[in-house]
């Protein structure tokens, strides 16, 4: 299918490089494949609402976010949405798709504004085949998604509305271990609701039952939060880790790296 909204972008080599290059993929991969790639790769900006693919589409691309956010999500036939991911950079969407089948197992829409670099799905099948590293590298990626949907299958089972919105707002404090803290929500409520399994109106009352239970103040895009410990302790209650989570710290430790 054809993209809608594509803007083609004269690429900025030394960061779309510099992105693959932190990858676990691309760093698997030999000189001669990693080249290959990033030779074959396209940068493209999508705005808002663009539809990157439908779910039963050949897969015949993957992607690297670079910047923004793109929904992953399914429809049911009545049109309601569940949202099953939101990427962002460092994020690959579609690379599963090479084990699925040959097609996507699911929508994506751009959430925000989005620059990705679009590659090849053949080269990624290719360098599968050919590299036991790159197999390996395509194991850790996927075992990855998984944890992170195990996660959330938890806080849906055991979380109350308004502890997994905690939840979501401490992972934007990006491991402050306390204090106050202003940071601001990535991308729309409406679509914040959806992630977390809620329809607006019980997010609305979520988001006032955590006000109370916290302090967090949300105007807008804009969240006041006055005391992380308090947070931490009040949406962590319900949850097999502590503040702040593993995976988030792996991320905060590759990025000073």
């Amino acid at each position: 299918m054809e993209m809608t909204g594509i803007k083609p972008t004269i690429a900025n080599q030394q960061t779309s490089l510099s992105a693959l290059q932190e990858t676990e993929l691309f760093q698997a991969m030999s000189d001669q494949e990693a080249y290959g790639l990033f030779a074959a790769s396209q940068k493209v900006e999508l705005e808002k609402g663009t539809i990157l693919h439908l779910q039963g589409d050949k897969a015949d691309w993957f992607y690297l976010v670079l910047s923004g956010w793109v929904k992953i999500f399914r429809e049911t036939l009545d049109g309601e949405e569940a949202v099953i991911d939101l990427a962002t950079r460092g994020q690959f969407i579609g690379e599963l798709a090479l084990l699925e089948g040959g097609t996507y197992s699911c929508n994506a829409a751009i959430a925000e504004t989005t620059t990705l670099l679009r590659m090849p799905s053949s080269m990624l099948s290719a360098a599968i085949k050919n590299n036991h590293s790159v197999a390996l590298a395509m194991l850790n990626v996927m075992s990855g998604k998984r944890q992170k949907q195990l996660k959330e299958v938890e806080g849906l089972k055991l979380q109350k509305a308004d502890q997994r919105i905690g939840c979501f707002v401490l992972r934007l404090c990006r491991g402050q271990p306390s204090g106050a803290k202003d940071v601001v929500l990535p991308y729309d409520k409406s679509l914040i609701a959806m992630q977390l399994g809620m329809k607006g109106e019980t997010f609305s009352r979520a988001l006032n039952k955590l006000r109370l239970a916290t302090g967090v103040e949300v105007t807008g895009k804009d969240v006041r939060i006055p005391d992380i410990d308090q947070l931490s302790n009040f949406a962590c209650a319900a949850c097999s880790n502590e503040y702040p989570c593993k995976d988030l710290v792996k991320k905060l430790d590759k990025a000073v790296q």
